[in-house]
């Protein structure tokens, strides 16, 4: 009786597993080989969605600094536009290959690394931070080798010698890090969770309804980002109105400048980080910077330019990088730890594991891989990239960048190239490991950490700002591209998309990044003269920030103003301590604690952009209120929809600029006591 309730038991749960298994519904679908999910139409949609996603992330970058996670977006792009195209090729009849899940899988892993160079190559922080405009804001700019102007030819030569180096570091580790560990990768999995939904008969259902979302929101939000233009003439004549506090020489901090963009990232981003951008712009802006101003004459010279590090805006500059550091290093000892502690217990639980299956240790009950599983590891690991040729092209391409880097930065040495190439593939296997524990990606602590070591070893005399930047470039590029990697491996092997399509897919969208992202970033360097400035429409908060960085590791802190140390001081504290109480509280209770990383942000760049992000926050919150599962199914494709379309809107904006067309109308929104002075003046 016994054994036939165990075997009534045993088929009740291998029922209930077949019907949620997600292979079971793909089983009569023929997986492609990897050379097949490669198409030629997955390439040429990857390429239009490339070109639209570098101009999206390279506005955020010059404007925020603040980069969402695109993946999803990708997916849903993608899948959107192969799907129309199938639509119109099969009318014809012509149609030879059916749209799958897998080549939707190539064109998102396109799309993502050829993006991701727009952020990893640095054009909103250490390559622009390496320019004139943003090395003449400081006082100590009179030697010409302390800045170096960016130009398409050393950019485009720079990233392709140190942008793959990532992908090679981590190849080896693909099975030990998604079959072995079984790490998560939230974002990776997600990705995998949309692309299977889409391509199965209830999914695509769902998928027509959410595609007609992103293309009503996409075409509303292209419109909008043309109306503000066409009604905004010159800086001091566009939406920046609405002043919250009333503080005179801040308000134009404080607006809502109707941005479709940020509005969309604050529907992808977390309720918390936009609240902490709206808290950090309060605290900074609101109370701090007016105090400080009044010490104007004892706490910094009165005759100061407004961008000068050796005044107010060296307060703005480094006290937020107090903020960021204190952050940033909190997570990373946190992230390592975890990271240490996860490899002993995997390794520990591998060992424990690895028994002879005799009959003195062979347990029936054992858990046995579920069909999924086995489905998704067998063709995970079919399609073998050899560790030799792993290994052979890392050591190759760091030979040919360790010749080539000191011809482009001649203050980097091939000493300090050589150290940090011996030190990444491990500091990329632990960003990568983080990643896939936290979805969080320390790709910009371990740049800023590499700052301070390359620029204090190369030392002031020796050129150490331009020798520790370009180093910061080189370290982003390889932990962040290995995280990039494992991510869509992540990805591919929940939709039986190959490794090897993987890794191809990786490598020419990395390649088309490394062309597509510096002559878009050259679009709005040549269109916008003031780009990099304070005042600017294109600040580049970050860029100013990895300067000063560099500028701190190789001067000390003489470079900063009266009292400046001892706020940083105050803050690197306070940063720590506010993460040490969110940990402590625990997820359940820390949700109304602000992210100090988020607070900072604002205190060089103001709020404006954190409004923004709040009314996008606002709005999911309330869908979400009134109807949960609508909201959690298509407010991924309405703010899809809303970063992608003003994104498209800024190239042709950016041409435009170049032309030297100004916009036709000047509409601007002024107090009604400066309505009647208008008025007065204009009928006298």
């Amino acid at each position: 009786m016994e054994n036939e309730k165990e075997e009534a038991k045993d088929k009740a749960k291998k029922g209930e597993e077949e019907e949620s298994s997600v292979e079971k519904i793909f089983e009569n679908k023929e997986v492609p080989s990897w050379r097949k999910q490669l198409t030629v139409r997955a390439f040429g949609v990857s390429f239009l969605l490339s070109v639209t996603f570098c101009f999206i992330v390279m506005k955020l970058n010059l404007t925020t600094g603040i980069i969402p996670s695109l993946n999803v977006s990708a997916g849903l792009l993608g899948f959107f536009f192969v799907k129309t195209w199938t639509k119109v090729i099969a009318k014809s009849g012509l149609l030879t290959q059916p749209f799958t899940r897998q080549e939707n899988t190539v064109i998102q892993t396109f799309v993502v690394a050829s993006s991701g160079i727009a952020f990893s190559g640095g054009f909103g922080s250490y390559l622009l931070g390496m320019s004139q405009r943003v090395a003449q804001q400081s006082e100590h700019t009179k030697d010409v080798i302390d800045y170096k102007n960016p130009a398409l030819s050393w950019m485009i030569g720079f990233l392709f010698v140190v942008g793959f180096l990532g992908l090679f570091s981590v190849v080896p580790l693909r099975k030990i890090m998604i079959v072995d560990f079984k790490l998560t990768y939230p974002s990776g999995t997600a990705t995998a969770h949309l692309i299977n939904s889409f391509h199965t008969p209830e999914g695509a259902k769902l998928a027509k309804k959410q595609v007609r979302k992103l293309g009503k929101f996409f075409s509303f939000s292209f419109l909008w980002g043309f109306f503000q233009w066409f009604f905004t003439a010159g800086d001091d004549c566009g939406f920046a109105s609405f002043p919250t506090f009333g503080l005179k020489a801040y308000k134009y901090k404080f607006f809502f400048d109707f941005s479709a963009t940020y509005v969309g990232v604050g529907m992808i981003c977390p309720h918390i980080t936009n609240v902490s951008l709206l808290v950090g712009g309060i605290l900074s802006w609101g109370i701090m910077w007016p105090l400080i101003e009044n010490r104007k004459g004892d706490w910094y010279p009165a005759d100061l330019s407004p961008s000068s590090l050796q005044g107010l805006q060296g307060y703005k500059v480094f006290v937020g990088i107090a903020m960021i550091l204190g952050d940033g290093l909190y997570n990373f000892f946190k992230v390592l730890s975890r990271t240490l502690v996860g490899l002993f217990v995997k390794f520990h639980k591998r060992n424990t594991n690895m028994q002879i299956p005799t009959t003195e240790n062979f347990s029936p009950s054992r858990k046995a891989q579920s069909y999924d599983d086995q489905r998704r590891t067998q063709l995970f690991l079919k399609d073998q990239i050899p560790k030799w040729f792993a290994i052979g092209g890392y050591v190759t391409i760091a030979a040919v960048s360790t010749i080539t880097l000191p011809h482009i930065f001649h203050h980097l040495k091939w000493y300090h190239i050589i150290v940090i190439y011996i030190f990444a593939p491990t500091l990329a296997f632990c960003n990568t490991f983080g990643c896939g524990l936290t979805d969080w990606s320390l790709a910009a602590i371990y740049g800023q950490l590499t700052i301070f070591t390359v620029g204090a070893w190369a030392g002031a005399s020796h050129g150490g700002i331009l020798a520790s930047l370009p180093a910061c470039g080189v370290m982003m590029n390889i932990v962040s591209s290995a995280s990039y990697l494992m991510q869509d491996f992540k990805t591919g092997y929940l939709t039986l998309a190959s490794p090897r399509s993987m890794f191809v897919s990786q490598v020419i969208g990395t390649a088309m990044g490394c062309m597509i992202s510096p002559c878009v970033f050259w679009i709005f360097y040549k269109a916008f003269p003031d780009l990099g400035y304070p005042t600017s429409e294109y600040p580049a908060p970050f860029a100013t920030v990895y300067y000063s960085m560099a500028k701190l590791g190789v001067e000390g802190s003489s470079a900063l103003p009266k009292n400046c140390l001892k706020l940083c001081y105050a803050f690197f504290a306070a940063a720590i301590l506010i993460n040490l109480i969110r940990d402590c509280l625990g997820k359940k209770r820390s949700w109304f604690i602000p992210l100090p990383m988020a607070m900072a942000i604002p205190f060089y760049l103001g709020s404006y952009f954190a409004i923004d992000m709040c009314v996008g926050s606002l709005i999911l919150y309330i869908w979400q209120k009134v109807n949960k599962a609508k909201a959690d199914a298509f407010a991924p494709a309405v703010a899809s929809g809303l970063i992608c379309g003003e994104g498209m809107w800024t190239l042709p904006s950016s041409v435009l600029a170049l032309a030297g067309v100004k916009p036709p109308i000047c509409m601007k929104f002024i107090s009604r006591a400066t309505n009647s002075k208008v008025d007065k003046f204009l009928g006298s």
